[in-house]
C-alpha cells in the first residue's frame, strides 16, 4: 500500500475528538485578524523593522506564535497519529497545552506591544510550558512510529528545532529584564531561523509529502530524491543557526546556497506529485499553495541578497515577510482550508447519503475574498518595505484584515457544520 493509501485507510481510526484540533484552528483564525490589526497599528515603523520591543515585534509574534504555531500544533496532533499509525499517548496534555498557550501568547504579545517586561516574561513562561507539553507528545508519537520514515525524519528535525527555539525565545524574554546575553542580535536571528525554517519549515516540508499526494490523488515521490531534499533542508537549518550564533556571514551565505538546493528539490518533488496525480483541478486552496512555493524559492535568494547588501535598506524586513508571510502563512492558510474540510467530513453525515461534497461543509465565497485580499496584502506590504511607505503598509494591512475576516467567516461556517453533525447546502455543488 502507498503512503497515501495508508494515511487514508487509517484516518478514521486515528481521529481525535474534533474539539481538540479545531480549538487551535479557531484561535489561529482569530489571531489572524489580530495580526493585520497589529500591522495596521505598526505601519509607521513596520517597513524598517529590525527588532526591539514594540508594535512591530508584537505583529511578528502574532504571525509566528499566533497564526503559524497554533495552526501547526492543531494539524500535527491530528495528522501525525494518522500518518504514523500510532495514537497520541493521551489527549489531556494537548488540552492543557492549549490553555497555557492561548493566555500565554496573548500576554507575551501584549507585553511586546506595550513594552511591559513582566508581562512578556510571564507570557513566555506560559508558552514555554505549553509548547513543551506538545513537544513531549510529539516526540513520544515519533518514537513509537514504525512507518513513514521520511515524515518521521522531518518530525524529529522539527522537534529539535522547537526545543532550541523555545530555549532561545525564553532567553530573549529574560534578557529584556536581566540583560545577560552577550549579543542579542545574533540570538534573535538564530531564533528566527529555528522558528521559520526549523520548526515550521520542517513541519511544512514533511507533511507536504503526505498531504499533497493525498489531495492530488497521486503516488508518493521517489525516496532517493525525498531523502536528498530532507538532507539539504536539515543542513540548511543547522548551518544557518550555527552561522547566526557565531556571527559568521560566510556560513549564513552557505546556508542560503544549500537552501536554494533544498527548495528546488522540494519543488521538483511537488511538481512530479501534482503532474502524476489523478485529481488535476485542486481549487483555490492550491493557488495559494503554488504561490507559497514561489516565495519558498525566492527566500534563500533574498537571504543571500541581504547578506551581500544587494537588497537595500529594507532587505532584512523583506526577507522576513517573504519567508514568514509569503511562504509559510500562505502555504498554511491554503492547506488549512483543505485540512478542516477533510477532518469535518469524517465527523459529519450527509443528509442525502454518500460522501459529503466540499460545498456542503462550509461557505466557499469567503475563501475567494480571503485569497484575493491576502495575496494583494502580502504584495502591498512587500512594496511598502521596498519604498518605505507607511501609507502603503497601512493600505495593505486593511486589505489583509478584510481577508482575515473572510477567513474567520469560513472557519465559523465549518464549525457550525461540525456542531450540527450534518452537512448543509452552503452553496450549490
Amino acid at each position: 500500500m502507498t503512503m497515501v493509501g495508508t494515511f487514508l485507510g487509517s484516518a478514521k481510526s486515528r481521529l481525535l475528538p474534533a474539539s481538540v484540533p479545531f480549538r487551535f484552528f479557531a484561535v489561529a483564525a482569530v489571531l489572524h485578524v489580530a495580526l493585520w490589526v497589529a500591522v495596521l497599528l505598526a505601519a509607521a515603523d513596520f517597513t524598517q523593522f529590525r527588532g526591539g520591543v514594540g508594535p512591530s515585534l508584537a505583529a511578528v509574534h502574532l504571525l509566528t506564535l499566533g497564526v503559524l504555531t497554533m495552526t501547526a500544533i492543531g494539524a500535527a496532533v491530528q495528522l501525525l497519529p494518522v500518518a504514523t499509525a500510532r495514537p497520541l499517548a493521551a489527549v489531556w496534555p494537548i488540552k492543557a497545552a492549549f490553555w497555557l498557550l492561548v493566555p500565554g501568547t496573548i500576554a507575551l504579545i501584549w507585553g511586546m506591544h506595550a513594552a511591559d517586561v513582566g508581562l512578556m516574561i510571564a507570557g513566555a513562561l506560559a508558552c514555554t510550558m505549553g509548547i513543551l507539553l506538545f513537544a513531549g507528545l510529539f516526540a513520544d508519537n515519533l518514537r513509537r512510529a514504525g512507518s513513514m520514515p521520511v515524515v518521521r525524519a522531518y518530525g524529529w528535525a522539527a522537534f529539535v528545532s522547537l526545543i532550541l527555539l523555545v530555549a532561545l525565545g525564553l532567553a530573549l524574554s529574560l534578557d529584556t529584564e536581566i540583560g545577560f546575553l552577550a549579543d542579542r542580535t545574533d540570538i534573535a536571528l538564530a531564533h528566527m531561523i529555528l522558528g521559520a525554517f526549523g520548526f515550521m519549515g520542517m513541519l511544512a516540508l514533511g507533511f507536504s509529502h503526505v498531504l499533497i499526494p493525498m489531495f492530488a490523488l497521486s503516488r508518493t515521490p521517489e525516496k532517493p530524491m525525498v531523502w536528498a531534499g530532507f538532507a539539504a533542508a536539515a543542513a540548511t537549518v543547522a548551518l544557518g543557526v550555527a552561522g547566526a550564533l557565531l556571527g559568521e556571514a560566510t556560513w549564513l551565505a552557505a546556508a542560503c546556497g544549500l537552501g536554494v538546493v533544498a527548495a528546488l528539490l522540494h519543488l521538483r518533488l511537488m511538481q512530479v506529485t501534482l503532474t502524476t496525480g489523478m485529481r488535476k483541478r485542486l481549487g483555490l486552496s492550491f493557488l495559494l499553495v503554488r504561490i507559497s512555493w514561489v516565495s519558498l524559492a525566492l527566500t534563500p535568494l533574498l537571504g543571500l541578497a541581504v547578506l551581500r547588501g544587494w537588497a537595500g535598506p529594507g532587505g532584512p524586513t523583506l526577507f522576513g515577510l517573504i519567508s514568514l508571510g509569503g511562504w509559510l502563512m500562505t502555504f498554511l492558510l491554503g492547506i488549512l482550508q483543505r485540512i478542516v474540510q477533510f477532518l469535518v467530513s469524517m465527523h459529519v453525515t450527509r443528509s442525502t447519503g454518500g460522501p459529503p461534497l466540499l460545498s456542503e461543509l462550509g461557505a466557499s465565497a469567503p475563501l475567494t475574498v480571503h485569497a484575493a485580499c491576502h495575496l494583494v496584502a502580502i504584495s502591498g506590504l512587500a512594496a511598502a518595505i521596498v519604498f518605505d511607505s507607511t501609507n502603503l503598509a497601512a493600505l495593505a494591512a486593511l486589505l489583509g484584515l478584510a481577508g482575515a475576516l473572510a477567513f474567520v467567516t469560513f472557519i465559523a461556517s465549518i464549525l457550525k457544520t461540525l456542531a450540527s453533525g450534518r452537512t448543509r447546502p452552503w452553496a450549490h455543488p
